[in-house]
């Protein structure tokens, strides 16, 4: 479980800072430019809504696996969105059902985490629909119409990669822009438990064989086709071998920014996008367009 941290607190300065604007000019006379009409900087706020709604998608799916419900509606918010498919999973494996429930508890802790440090700028749950949002992906990735992420453990584990590998790279982007030092420690945390859960889901997925490893490597592909131009994701093997690490050859985690996540969970490449896949009327927040 993650521990609360009620130090944390918002950089409403900033906030206002922002939309002061400001010039500047050479002595020499130069024309001023204004930092106004330059494009603004996300706030901390901003990606800690991001994040929410992330987390929100992860609880919810973790959840709703292994219990058979979702979050509480006194952990989605006053506006909250519904939640369409999940199911509980009968799994084969006691310690992947164990693993599974652990990471249903750390996402909901999570999503406490993020309500309590945002207090009333927490953005409530989203529409979450995960029926149509694993149809597109089964799709993409030539899984078949019949694929249900939550009718076997391999299935469900492999849905959780799918989550897993993507928050990685998000949070590790957002390690790159956030500016409080109370922000990023916590986000550095978070980061770490979802590498944890990453490497657990990947080395679980690798041992249950070949048919799993061609799932996961046709997610990835699936994955790496709409997020951008950039190859940042890496299937379950290289070069014939064990790959439970996706990273560059400096063994460093990829980054996404939070417009390559859109397009992944919106399951769309189209620039501007603003809803679509998993979030079917959109994230909540200011970043929420691809």
């Amino acid at each position: 479980m993650i521990r609360m941290m009620p130090s944390l607190f918002l950089p409403r300065r900033r906030l206002l800072q922002l939309g002061l604007g400001a010039t500047f000019a050479s002595s020499a006379g130069l024309a001023r430019v204004s930092l106004a009409d330059e494009p603004a900087e996300p706030m901390d706020e901003d990606i800690f809504q991001f994040a929410l709604n992330l987390e929100y998608m992860e609880a919810e799916y973790y959840l709703r696996g292994t219990t058979g419900k979702g979050i509480d509606d006194a952990d989605a918010g006053a506006e909250a969105g519904t939640v369409t498919g999940g199911k509980q999973v009968s799994f084969d494996t006691p310690a992947v059902g164990e693993f599974m429930s652990e990471v249903a508890e750390n996402e909901l802790a999570h999503v406490r985490f993020y309500r309590k440090t945002l207090g009333a700028d927490a953005v409530s749950r989203p529409a979450i629909d995960f029926d149509a949002g694993f149809a597109a992906v089964a799709k993409a990735a030539g899984l078949g119409e019949d694929f249900d992420p939550f009718g076997n453990e391999m299935n469900f584990v492999l849905g959780g990669m799918l989550f897993e590998d993507v928050g990685v790279t998000a949070y590790a982007g957002a390690a790159t822009v956030l500016k409080n030092e109370d922000f990023l420690a916590a986000a550095a945390g978070i980061l770490a438990v979802e590498a944890y859960h990453m490497g657990m889901a990947r080395s679980t997925l690798y041992r249950m064989g070949e048919e799993a490893w061609k799932a996961a490597a046709a997610v990835s592909d699936a994955r790496d086709k709409i997020d951008g131009s950039d190859d940042k994701d890496q299937g379950l093997q290289m070069e014939g071998k064990a790959n439970i690490v996706p990273s560059t050859p400096d063994a460093i985690a990829f980054t996404r920014t939070p417009q390559e996540v859109l397009r992944i969970v919106y399951l769309t490449d189209q620039e501007g996008a603003t809803k679509g896949g998993f979030y079917p009327n959109g994230m909540n927040g200011k970043l929420n367009s691809t």
